[in-house]
């Protein structure tokens, strides 16, 4: 399945936010180095209950719009 996903690093909470198909994720990690990436993609993982491997991203790897894929 293909979600969306709004990032929103550096947040003083992490949460994530369910809007339909649409995920608003906030992390308390940087937009550095790909970290803010890794850490949306565990956080995506722990909502669906799924392991970190199931989930990858596959646009937006820069951007703070991202689609992601859950397997």
């Amino acid at each position: 399945m293909k979600i969306s996903v709004e990032v929103h690093p550096q947040a003083r909470v992490e949460k994530v936010l369910e809007f339909g198909a649409f995920l608003k994720v906030y992390t308390r990690a940087p937009a550095k180095d790909g970290r803010a990436n890794a850490r949306t993609q565990e956080l995506v993982a722990d909502y669906y209950g799924v392991a970190f491997s199931r989930v990858r991203i596959l646009r937006g790897h820069t951007s703070k719009q991202k689609i992601f894929e859950v397997t």
